[in-house]
């Protein structure tokens, strides 16, 4: 059976923010869908990762921030549908990161998160 990738395991249907988006929707996002963190897409097109917001990334924002663009971290670590999930855990686990957007060609296709690949690797 050959090795499961990142196409096999991913959340297809991906929720997003805009850079846009105040902070407070965003974080009553995260809380409503029980997810720790989101890509941030263009404006206008809605499969560019511009950047990625994560709860921590919410919990530390300064006094005054208004909008996700604000707070977002702009440096997005993603894999291809083709990486393997041991190489999508060793980069979980080495960069301290709970999930990685899945791009192809540059595109937003699909979300990797911890839980996905513990899935995936033990079953349930």
């Amino acid at each position: 059976m050959p090795a499961k990738r990142a196409k096999d395991i991913m959340t297809t249907r991906v929720v997003t923010v805009k850079p846009s988006t105040p902070i407070p929707e965003a974080a009553r996002l995260l809380v409503r869908r029980k997810i720790s963190g989101v890509p941030v897409v263009d404006e206008k097109d809605k499969t560019r990762v511009v950047g990625i917001l994560t709860e921590a990334d919410l919990l530390a924002a300064p006094a005054g921030a208004k909008t996700v663009a604000e707070v977002m971290r702009k440096r997005v670590i993603s894999v291809s549908p083709e990486t393997p999930i041991d190489e999508i855990a060793a980069i979980l686990v080495k960069r301290k990161i709970k999930r990685v957007p899945v791009l192809e060609g540059g595109k937003l296709v699909g979300m990797v998160s911890r839980i996905d690949v513990l899935r995936a690797k033990y079953g349930e």
